[in-house]
């Protein structure tokens, strides 16, 4: 739904990212995330007691316990952080709008029947 691009991110820029996720998809239950500083941070809590959102986080050191984001990150890494070498984040922000367009416009997924993540949202709104 979103991928941010920085050298770091802070919690406050994870809650302006999920504000624009938010603002066309509605606000989830639950979020599910590691124990990075950014997610275990006051004001992401803050953000999520604010919209009754849980935050549910996995026990540090087993990714699986989150395996569809490890996935999709190892499938982005190997398609284009892996493919490339950037001069300016500016690059790495380009080729990730057209991989996203791409990876949910075009591309079916097996998981989904065949379909791409657009046409499987529209089938199933």
């Amino acid at each position: 739904m979103a991928i941010e691009i920085d050298v770091g991110l802070s919690a406050e820029r994870v809650t302006r990212v999920l504000d624009r996720v938010v603002a066309w998809r509605g606000y989830p239950s639950k979020l599910r995330m590691d124990n990075g500083p950014e997610f275990i941070s006051s004001s992401l809590a803050d953000w999520a007691e604010e919209h009754a959102i849980c935050l549910e986080f996995i026990q540090p050191g087993k990714p699986t316990q989150n395996s569809y984001v490890e996935w999709f990150n190892r499938t982005y890494r190997d398609e284009i952080l892996n493919m490339y070498v950037f001069k300016t984040l500016s690059e790495v922000r380009a080729l990730t709008e057209e991989w996203i367009d791409q990876y949910n416009e075009e591309r079916p997924h097996d998981a989904l029947g065949d379909l791409t993540p657009f046409k499987y949202r529209m089938a199933h709104q």
